[in-house]
C-alpha cells in the first residue's frame, strides 16, 4: 500500500494540551479559516497575550521547602 492509497481523514486531528486556557487559544486559531481575514490579526494578538499569560503563570518559581 502506498501513501497515495491511504485514506484521507475528513477533518484534521485537533491538538489539545489539557490546559484550558491554552486549548481555548488553539481552538480560536483553528476557527480562523471560517472568519474574515480582517479578524485574523486580532485573534493572533489575543492568542499571543493568552499564551504569554499561561507561560508566565507556569514560570513562577516554586518553593523547594
Amino acid at each position: 500500500m502506498s501513501e497515495t492509497d491511504l485514506p484521507v481523514p475528513d477533518e484534521p486531528e485537533r491538538v489539545r494540551t489539557g490546559v484550558v486556557g491554552v486549548d481555548d487559544v488553539i481552538a480560536a486559531v483553528e476557527e480562523l479559516e471560517e472568519r474574515p481575514l480582517e479578524e485574523h490579526v486580532g485573534v493572533f494578538e489575543a492568542a499571543h497575550t493568552e499564551l504569554r499569560r499561561a507561560l508566565d503563570s507556569t514560570d513562577a518559581p516554586t518553593d523547594p521547602a
